[in-house]
């Protein structure tokens, strides 16, 4: 069944969808909602989104398989782990142990907790109680569209950077609305407290949109974090090389805050092609499911996610920050360009999280119950990245605060570190209901581009180099 809402613009990285032909997901984008410098996670102003089904699965059935991983066109956190590197260290004991990872969202999740316990089981991953701090106070209700929007935001960030680092402690810093102000607040919050190594943020706007004394203050506090030793990361966006306008009513060239910050490592977006797990059988329903025999998972190829309008990795060119001295061999302009890396966000190649959908959630979500949904955006880059950070973390034994001029110094010298992704672009489609486009975007070169920045990860060579050994 596939569902359409329209939330309130300001921000993008958020995609609901499962396993959808591509044909299905680059539909029109319809008119805006006018904008209202607040903070949406990105489930873009027609969000497209398919429910792959009830849970169906009695606790201890860890390993059961959905029918889009034996397709290939989904993965669950064995898939991801494999394709990405992580599970030799994990296998290590690099599990993120000791480290401390915090997602900031808005409005959260009423079933936050319920739906961690049970992706544990279901996928055979350690549990803990999350943490989950409200600095101003518990939010108000909201629309069902937005609630449901920030809430299906929160257990993708929670449950991806578990799956990636899942002994780090979690901690969820909730803001009282999607307002800048508020998400600018939980952030302080955050820096006053020093509470973790390392942040996601998995949002955002055009730098233009951005109240510009919000916009220094953001700055201010993320300076203050990276004095702290605390590593910044954020999505660079899902409108391709575009952001919506500031009165929400078509496409502009434009970069993303606060990915644009300097002191923030900005994640793009690739369409990751891996191989498939191989279960006890060949098809999986909830009457006769199909098991893990290989995890599958192996490296195929990746190029920059773009599945049309509003489905596409972020990228671009700062209008408000210098060129950082990390980008001086990297970047020929005189301007800040994001994204500095990139991870899988494909619609069509997604990955799975368990969430509840309760009655208050019945109309965006197409019923009540505990679903399996695949999930897709620089949303989901944002969290796995910071379990990256986190496992560099616990083999460094420390912080390793801002990153991105390691990651400059890494990528051109231990090619084996990253996946450079050499294909593809993020230029925006044309489309008659939307003023602005077509927009010329940018093409994945090797080395670093304003595409996929210098790629995608190779944890196993990447985070011994972050971590000094």
């Amino acid at each position: 069944m596939k569902l359409k809402f329209r939330a309130p613009r300001r921000a993008f990285g958020l995609l609901l969808l499962v396993a959808a032909a591509v044909a299905v997901l680059a539909g029109t984008a319809g008119h805006r909602a006018a904008a209202s410098h607040a903070m949406t996670p990105a489930v873009g102003n027609t969000p497209r989104f398919q429910n792959l089904g009830a849970l169906d699965s009695a606790p201890g059935q860890v390993g059961r398989l959905r029918q889009c991983q034996l397709d290939g066109t989904c993965y669950g956190p064995d898939q991801i782990r494999v394709a990405y590197g992580f599970q030799p260290l994990l296998n290590k004991g690099t599990t993120g142990a000791g480290r401390t990872i915090v997602i900031i969202d808005a409005y959260g999740s009423d079933t936050l907790q319920s739906d961690f316990d049970t992706s544990n089981t279901y996928w055979g991953l350690p549990n803990q109680t999350i943490d989950v701090e409200y600095p101003q106070g518990r939010p108000s209700a909201t629309s069902d569209a937005n609630r449901f929007g920030w809430k299906g935001e929160t257990t993708l960030d929670v449950n991806t950077a578990h799956y990636i680092a899942p002994d780090a402690k979690i901690i969820l810093v909730v803001a009282k609305s999607n307002n800048d102000s508020d998400i600018l607040a939980a952030t302080k919050y955050v820096a006053d407290h020093n509470l973790g190594d390392v942040v996601s943020q998995s949002y955002g706007e055009a730098e233009q949109c951005m109240d510009p004394k919000l916009l220094a203050k953001q700055q201010q506090i993320f300076q203050q974090m990276t004095s702290e030793g605390i590593t910044l990361l954020a999505s660079s966006g899902d409108d391709g090389a575009a952001q919506p306008t500031c009165d929400g009513a078509g496409l502009f060239k434009a970069a993303s805050t606060p990915a644009s910050d300097p002191n923030v490592t900005a994640v793009g977006g690739t369409d990751l092609k891996a191989k498939a797990p191989t279960g006890t059988q060949k098809t999986s329903t909830a009457a006769s499911p199909s098991f893990e025999v290989t995890p599958g998972g192996d490296y195929i190829n990746e190029k920059v996610w773009n599945e049309g309008l509003e489905v596409a990795g972020g990228g671009g060119i700062s209008t408000v920050y210098a060129k950082p001295a990390y980008q001086s061999s990297a970047v020929s302009g005189s301007m800040r360009e994001i994204p500095d890396v990139a991870y899988s966000a494909s619609l069509g190649h997604s990955i799975l999280v368990i969430m509840t959908c309760s009655a208050a959630d019945a109309k965006p979500c197409g019923g009540t119950g505990t679903f399996v949904f695949g999930f897709g955006g620089t949303s989901a880059g944002s969290p796995q990245w910071a379990g990256l950070v986190a496992l560099a973390g616990q083999a460094k034994g420390g912080r390793l605060g801002a990153i991105n001029p390691a990651l400059y110094a890494i990528a051109p010298s231990n090619r084996a570190a990253f996946h450079d992704v050499t294909a593809g672009d993020n230029s925006v489609p044309a489309d008659p209901s939307t003023p602005g486009t077509p927009i010329t975007g940018f093409s994945a070169t090797g080395g670093w581009d304003a595409a996929t920045g210098w790629g995608s990860p190779d944890a196993e060579y990447l985070v011994p180099a972050l971590a000094g050994r």
